[in-house]
């Protein structure tokens, strides 16, 4: 069995709201320090050893269902790398 990770963040450039809404919480909170915060998705999928190139499966799951490339950008590993 081999395991992807698919790794989604904004691209540059483009709000974080929820990054946005977690460090003014912080302040809030008291820790004042914080510069900045990025939220990264993350999904590790799994795949029978019937599937050649999980990867690239990997990929067309991204672009097809998780990622809005207005706004996304992506990375895919094999699991463990």
């Amino acid at each position: 069995m081999s395991r992807v990770r698919i790794e989604i963040k904004y691209l540059k450039g483009v709000e974080d709201p929820e990054a946005l809404t977690i460090k003014k919480n912080l302040s809030i909170l008291g820790f004042t320090g914080v510069s900045s915060i990025n939220t990264v998705r993350s999904y590790e999928i799994e795949f029978s050893d019937d599937v050649r190139d999980p990867v690239a499966e990997a990929r067309k799951m991204a672009e097809k269902l998780l990622v809005n490339p207005v706004i996304h950008d992506y990375e895919v590993t094999l699991a463990g790398e």
